[in-house]
């Protein structure tokens, strides 16, 4: 019995799915009806499956697991970017960049630069350059930020994705799968559920169905990290009582 309401859900918008004629086979065991050919989702089995999926990312944040949110669809970009932030999070909202997960050496050495740049910078370095040179150098930095902003920190592979809209985002559940990382992701009633570990049937194309389910998401990671700081922290006192 999950803790989720339904009811809620239907506030945010959760249960509008695609039209008919757009709907994937797979998608079916998770539709309630069609009205005036839009695809209605059951609300049940989204609380069900979102509730299988908060428990699962506690459990990772927990075990310290290392948790990337990539939502790159434009409705989706500010919302995801900000709870992110917010809640210390590492994101993608710009563009999925090919061989993220499969090529992660490459694109550390990147990140590594844009980090490398962004100190030059502060430092005043660039300062001493002719104009036209510090110019062509902003332009570098603002344009490697936007694709690596969200992953200035991270230095090592995911151990999890959350992924919305998945059709949107097929490069990076691909990838998922070759590195053998498991994916937690919002699939509306166009795709194939089957291809992510963890599958909640909701809407992804709406700004207050995006932002709720996120925020339920970080929520959930963002709990079981805490559960995790504390009790190594009560770990550490042990040890330095003995």
């Amino acid at each position: 019995m999950t803790a989720i309401d339904p009811q809620k859900l239907l506030q945010y918008g959760l249960h509008l799915g695609h039209k008919k004629q757009k709907v994937h086979p797979k998608s079916k065991k998770f539709i309630h009806s069609v009205e005036k050919g839009v695809s209605i989702i059951d609300l049940f089995k989204t609380a069900e499956y979102l509730d299988q999926a908060i428990k699962i990312l506690k459990k990772f944040g927990s075990e310290g697991k290392t948790l990337l949110y990539v939502a790159t669809k434009k409705v989706a970009r500010e919302p995801v970017s900000t709870i992110c932030k917010e809640n210390n999070i590492f994101y993608i909202t710009n563009k999925w960049v090919g061989g993220f997960l499969t090529n992660f050496t490459e694109i550390k050495k990147n990140i590594e630069r844009m980090n490398t740049m962004r100190e030059e910078q502060k430092s005043g370095a660039w300062a001493k350059l002719p104009k036209h040179e510090r110019i062509a150098l902003e332009k570098k930095i603002n344009r490697i930020a936007s694709i690596y902003d969200g992953v200035a920190q991270l230095d090592k592979l995911p151990d999890v994705l959350c992924i919305l809209d998945i059709r949107k985002e097929q490069n990076a559940v691909i990838e998922a799968q070759i590195m053998n990382i498991p994916t937690i992701a919002v699939v509306d009633t166009n795709v194939d559920p089957d291809l992510v570990s963890y599958p909640i049937p909701a809407n992804d194309d709406a700004v207050v169905s995006i932002k709720y389910i996120t925020e339920e998401l970080i929520k959930a990671y963002d709990e079981g990290r805490k559960n995790k700081e504390k009790a190594d922290s009560k770990e550490e006192k042990k040890i330095k009582k003995t």
